[in-house]
């Protein structure tokens, strides 16, 4: 089968194998993939995409994986967490922004870079949310790279 494309706004931060994700994919039924895929599901291809429009929040912390759906979260909320992180990156000056309930970044300067630790509270309801909240040390992120990926990431919620 023909690998499913998915794209949407997505925030990456971290490096290797530790990182948290903030995104919202979206997957194209015209693609051949999920045409074929949907065709074998016996759903019809915008079934099998589905939405589009449901954010989700994925994490590795390097010993194990973990995701999320943020229902009800919109590009907006999306948006102003990423316009908060930008702001405060540039007060160059150790900072916390949270993203509602789930997610709250600390970050301190480090020469050209930030040193951000990510901690991530899933909801009760969710297989991860009964361990309880998560810190995941994402390490020294180069600051230039840090604000191209918040510039991208609010491009394409724009």
């Amino acid at each position: 089968m023909s690998p499913i494309v998915v794209g949407g706004p997505e925030l990456f931060l971290g490096a290797g194998e530790v990182y948290v994700a903030l995104l919202r994919p979206e997957i194209d039924p015209a693609d051949p993939g999920v045409r074929l895929a949907a065709e074998q599901a016996g759903v019809t291809p915008e079934e099998f995409a589905g939405p589009g429009d449901v954010w989700a929040l994925m994490y590795e912390d390097g010993g194990g994986h973990g995701e999320f759906e943020l229902p009800g979260a919109r590009d907006t909320e999306a948006d102003g967490f990423a316009e908060q992180l930008q702001a405060a990156l540039a007060s160059g000056e150790p900072f916390t922004v949270e993203a509602g309930d789930f997610l709250h970044l600390d970050a301190r300067p480090a020469a050209d870079a930030w040193r951000l630790t990510a901690r991530i509270t899933p909801p009760e309801d969710e297989e991860d949310g009964a361990a309880g909240p998560r810190t995941l040390d994402l390490g020294a992120l180069p600051a230039a790279r840090l604000l191209a990926d918040l510039e991208d990431f609010r491009s394409a919620l724009a």
